[in-house]
């Protein structure tokens, strides 16, 4: 049986329900990463009941394996429908432990935890590695929301991990709509890393990634740039193949 060779109405098919799509962040080849961050816009936000998530992932190395993603949602679960979840796996595939937050999780969720966010608002997206060390040698990673409108800054809570530095990060979208519900856009922008020698990169480079329709996402799903970062859009023809890519304007 031939493989779908586009979906763009329904509920994706995928094993966990979800569409989702990348953007793989170039950042200095070999170095080891202590910070990352971006700043995240819902500029177009759903309007459907279903869930929906952003987020900036990294993996940990040294030793390897495991790794952890933060950002906000759309979920029905927490009041307003808004939420933060800064939560992640350990290298067997187990949830990551971490400090307990200060945020308040209507469900109970440690992950997960409610915080008011506004569209067209932007929020900057920071995971750091803490000072602190657990008893038993587990780093502490900081994950961190402010919104850089009024001047608030979220400590969500610090993950334990084996690992001491970063790699891979990426920005994501994760959406449990159907590929046909209203559009709905992010943007991205101001993409930074900073390396074990304390230097800070600026990412000026993203390649598009999308889920593929084999696996159950959505071919209606498009990665792009304007004059001020990359956008993340749902329901809208595709321009930008997976690989491609996009790169910041100059002066942006």
């Amino acid at each position: 049986m031939a493989a779908p060779q586009a979906r763009t109405s329904g509920f994706p098919t995928s094993g966990n329900g979800a569409s989702s799509f990348h953007l793989w962040w170039s950042v200095p080849y070999g170095r080891l990463l202590s910070a990352a961050a971006v700043t995240l816009e819902v500029v177009e936000p759903p309007v459907v009941d279903r869930l929906v998530f952003w987020a900036l992932q990294v993996s940990f190395v040294k030793p390897g394996g495991g790794g952890a993603h933060l950002g906000l949602q759309w979920n029905r679960r927490h009041p307003g429908g808004t939420a933060v979840n800064w939560g992640g796996y350990a290298p067997d595939g187990s949830l990551l432990s971490g400090s307990d937050s200060l945020l308040p999780s209507t469900p109970d969720d440690p992950n997960t935890r409610d915080l008011s966010w506004w569209p067209r608002r932007p929020y900057r997206l920071s995971i750091v590695r803490a000072d602190e060390q657990t008893a038993g040698g587990l780093f502490g990673w900081r994950g961190t929301v402010t919104d850089l409108e009024a001047g608030t800054e979220h400590v969500v809570r610090a993950l334990w991990s084996p690992g001491e530095f970063l790699r891979g990060p990426v920005t994501w979208v994760e959406s449990f709509q159907r590929c046909d519900d209203p559009s709905f856009a992010v943007r991205w922008s101001d993409a930074v890393v900073v390396d074990d020698r304390g230097e800070r990169h600026r990412v000026d480079t993203m390649s598009a990634d999308y889920q593929r329709v084999e696996a159950g996402g959505c071919s209606n799903t498009d990665a792009s740039v304007d004059a001020r970062g990359w956008v993340q859009r749902t329901n809208v023809e595709r321009v930008n193949a997976p690989g491609s890519r996009l790169m910041l304007p100059r002066g942006v």
